[in-house]
């Protein structure tokens, strides 16, 4: 159970450093919306092969958590569990795409291996991105902002349900499986004999929980109209920083920054 709580805390705790009071924190929510969201399009729209054209996007990220004071071991660690899927997918270029690009202290790189290097570090940067934009604005101020945006709501709803979900659904794990082991005795791990029965009941039973804090959601006014009441308006910090962060990345993407060093 120990270790079932300890996932639950792990997969919040990101979230949980929104609270904090930082220059970065206190931008308008739709300030970091949109810069992250500009910041994705261009990195997301690099070439294949644009592996040093896209290393300047690395200051991004690094920047921010140093301003807005999160761990960089926490950030970085969810980050990395991504890469193993983006590795999958850009494995066959290794195999396909064996031309050679450039030398390396005699070690040839082919084109295959820079565009594994370049899906790798994009991936990086996106992933990284949205765990800050994550972790320097609470859900709800998030979600509220995208209601304004009008973003269709079933996608806004179906988002802040599932994330939620997931936290009762472990949390509904947790407790059947210390019931299961106490009826047990010293016999460790579930029988495949009880497999089926225990998931079918924690699909009921966090099914059950979930439709009633969806419930007490509702009587408290969800879908968080109130929300949408208190927005305010761009200040000029939250100005400074949109058009700061857009020009940025924007000139990156244009190769505008390349020109520096020529």
């Amino acid at each position: 159970m120990t270790d079932i709580r300890s996932k639950i805390y792990t997969l919040y705790s990101l979230e949980q450093l929104a609270g904090k009071d930082t220059v970065v924190h206190r931008l308008h929510p739709a300030a970091k919306l949109t810069a992250t969201a500009v910041y994705i399009l261009c990195v997301a729209s690099m070439g294949r092969y644009s592996f040093f054209a896209m290393t300047p996007y690395v200051f991004y990220p690094c920047i921010v958590l140093a301003l807005a004071e999160l761990p960089f071991g926490m950030v970085f660690r969810r980050t990395l569990i991504a890469l193993p899927f983006c590795l999958f997918a850009g494995i066959s270029n290794l195999i396909f795409d064996r031309s050679v690009a450039f030398w390396l202290d005699g070690i040839p790189i082919t084109g295959g291996m820079l565009s594994v290097f370049t899906i790798l570090l994009r991936a990086l940067l996106c992933v990284s991105a949205v765990l800050i934009l994550v972790a320097v604005t609470p859900l709800s101020a998030l979600t509220g902002e995208l209601r304004c945006l009008h973003v269709p709501g079933v996608f806004v709803s179906l988002f802040e349900m599932v994330y939620r979900y997931i936290g009762t659904l472990l949390e509904e794990a947790a407790d059947m499986r210390t019931a299961y082991q106490l009826r047990r005795g010293t016999k460790k791990g579930i029988s495949l004999a009880d497999a089926g029965m225990l998931i079918g009941q924690l699909f009921l039973r966090s099914a059950d929980r979930a439709a009633r804090i969806y419930n007490a959601m509702k009587c408290r006014g969800y879908p968080g109209t109130a929300a949408q009441a208190k927005r305010t308006g761009f200040t000029s910090a939250d100005w400074a920083f949109v058009l700061l962060c857009c020009g940025a990345f924007a000139a990156v993407r244009l190769g505008l920054f390349s020109l520096l060093f020529y």
